[in-house]
């Protein structure tokens, strides 16, 4: 007897409602978005209108809509966000993103809850407790291997897990990270992250010494799981996460585009998974990683710790490389490499001193540029393309098409013929156009065929279509049509209706939380919150750092550890460091962090220094 499919989803991220649009369009399996406020990125909120008329498009292939509502909330706030729930349950929302536990504590409608990776999902005992309150689906840290996401799913098998596959890196695990709030009054935990991990620093010693100088020290390269998706499948990963509710549309094609086309070919081989929504994709351009923003690609940590996560020369994109710099004239540049280039194309380089630099090339001849302004750039220096023209120019267009299966049968009745139109999800429609019949003069069935099977900018594509009537009869072209058109309208609502929206009843459970006491680790922000903890056996609660601010505490909780990128880590090097510690991070302002080494849970902390 087969083993029950397990349904696999790509998890495709949305700006705004366009960008929503054309993830579906380009094979999102679910695609999350911003709810009008409350979302953990603060500059991508949208209107209740706007996620409705995606939510109407999306259920036609089956696709899933999540809307995150995973800020901390102040007590004056709840009440908005429970009508603002309410209002998403009614346009149609498949699930909500959440953060703060408060939300469990309102009158909830029967939504489905998501446990977001601000909830700092990294072990057995959290996603455990998690999946028995009745979160449905559980966001894991960014920075777990392949085995500690497998040892998960073996404790909570009925749990789907959603993993990160791509985008930019947090260096502190989500939902622990306090340095924007402590700097700068804005709270990550609450959307609004200035980007601390992305400023250059220099890096000190205990005597003063510098060990680097102007350097983005706390920022990575961007995540690229696409080599190894099928061993995240393997571990227990069902729904694999694009990361990217601040891009453009131009990124949310390409990429989406690129993971459907590698997830397509494992579930071709792999029988035991299956896709978790409807429809065919089409591209009208071949995907490419190298076009859209990244600063480098990494695996991060699915296979233990490794050198290659960092990105300390820059924070921007460098985006493809197309060759090195051959040579360097008066008004121009040659360079050496088989890439073509095109006027307008955006190119870069990294200086002897590790700083970016960009120019845009206003004229091709060849593997010769022109260059708007001449770069001081030397040759055999590497160049990048972060801005291809031809390609934006390719993203600006329609670059896909996503149909649904249908068969389509004719047959007559006693009053005219009536089509019947089966999707590939089973929804059937029958539609009957009521005429005296007469037989036609030539024969008729391939022009039926043809007629019935122009189904246009309609979500359908015709994988049959048979005629089986008992004689030639003649159909005027105009009622065919018609008819055609009555059966994809009838059908289109008949998927409407037969969408399977997931009922979630919220229910109080008493289960332990694995800690007695929580610090502002905690993210308690409100008293639903605390009243949430307190009923899961909590003692001792302290506010969250948005609330009361303690003193001398880590801002930051890092996988990343410099003394490891250094080459100076006792574990694995087994190498004492030259220089004397506390290593200190200091900003352009003068400001001071003092790093400390976990060596047993292998992290570093952050903290600032009066």
């Amino acid at each position: 007897m087969m083993k029950e499919q397990r349904p696999i989803e790509l998890l495709a991220p949305a700006r705004n409602l366009e960008c929503g649009r054309e993830a579906v369009l380009h094979g999102a399996d679910a695609v999350y978005i911003g709810a009008p406020r409350f979302g953990a990125r603060a500059a991508a909120g949208n209107s209740l209108e706007d996620i409705a008329e995606l939510v109407a498009f999306a259920h036609v292939y089956n696709v899933r809509i999540y809307v995150t509502v995973n800020t901390l909330l102040k007590e004056e706030e709840l009440k908005e966000t429970e009508e603002m729930i309410w209002q998403l349950y009614r346009i149609g929302v498949d699930a909500l993103i959440v953060q703060d536990m408060g939300i469990t504590r309102l009158n909830l409608p029967p939504i489905p809850l998501h446990a977001s990776t601000q909830t700092d999902n990294r072990n057995v005992e959290k996603v455990r407790f998690l999946a028995e309150a009745g979160f449905r689906q559980v966001v894991l840290a960014r920075e777990l291997s392949l085995e500690e996401i497998s040892r998960i799913h073996r404790a909570c098998p009925d749990t789907p897990l959603e993993v990160f596959v791509h985008g930019a890196l947090c260096v502190s695990y989500s939902g622990q990270c306090y340095v924007s709030q402590a700097c700068f009054g804005r709270s990550a935990n609450r959307g609004e992250c200035a980007q601390f991990c992305r400023l250059a620093f220099d890096l000190t010693d205990a005597d003063g010494k510098t060990i680097a100088r102007g350097k983005h020290l706390l920022s990575l390269k961007d995540m690229n799981q696409s080599d190894h998706l099928e061993a995240l499948l393997d571990a227990g990963a069902s729904s694999l996460k694009i990361e990217g509710r601040l891009k453009d549309v131009a990124y949310v094609k390409n990429v989406t585009a690129y993971y459907r086309q590698r997830l397509d070919a494992i579930l071709k081989r792999r029988k035991e998974y299956r896709r978790a929504s409807s429809g065919s994709v089409r591209f009208l351009f071949r995907p490419q990683l190298d076009k859209s923003f990244s600063r480098g690609f990494t695996d991060y940590f699915i296979h233990g710790r490794n050198p290659g996560i960092f990105s300390f020369d820059t924070p921007k994109s460098l985006g493809e490389a197309v060759g090195t710099v051959k040579e360097v004239r008066g008004n121009y540049l040659t360079v050496a490499g088989i890439q073509s280039f095109s006027n307008g194309d955006g190119l870069c380089y990294l200086d002897a001193q590790g700083k970016l630099h960009g120019f845009r090339v206003n004229r091709v001849e060849s593997n010769r540029l022109y260059p708007q302004e001449m770069p001081r750039v030397a040759p055999k220096t590497p160049l990048y393309r972060n801005f291809d023209q031809e390609f934006d120019r390719l993203m600006q267009k329609k670059s896909a098409e996503r149909k649904l299966a249908v068969d389509l049968e004719l047959t007559e009745n006693a009053f005219g013929f009536t089509l019947t139109a089966t999707d590939e999800d089973d929804n059937q429609v029958c539609v009957t156009l009521e005429r005296a019949k007469e037989p036609a003069r030539t024969p008729q069935e391939e022009n039926l065929k043809t007629q019935l099977g122009k189904l246009g900018n309609t979500p359908f594509e015709a994988s049959d279509i048979r005629i089986s009537c008992s004689d030639n009869w003649f159909i005027p072209l105009s009622e065919l049509s018609d008819l055609r058109r009555r059966t994809i309208e009838r059908l289109l609502q008949a998927r409407r209706i037969n969408y399977r929206q997931e009922r979630a009843e919220w229910s109080e459970t008493r289960h332990p939380f694995p800690q007695k006491e929580l610090t502002y680790l905690g993210n308690v922000m409100n008293t639903a919150a605390e009243a949430f903890y307190r009923q899961h056996g909590v003692e001792r609660i302290e506010p969250a750092f948005e609330r009361v601010a303690p003193p001398a505490v880590a801002l930051m909780f890092c996988k990343h550890c410099l003394r490891y990128s250094m080459g100076w880590c006792p574990i694995h090097h087994k190498v004492r460091p030259p220089y004397r510690e506390p290593f200190f991070l200091v900003s352009g302002d003068g400001k001071r962090f003092r790093l400390q080494f976990d060596c047993k849970a292998c992290q570093m902390k952050v903290y600032a220094e009066k």
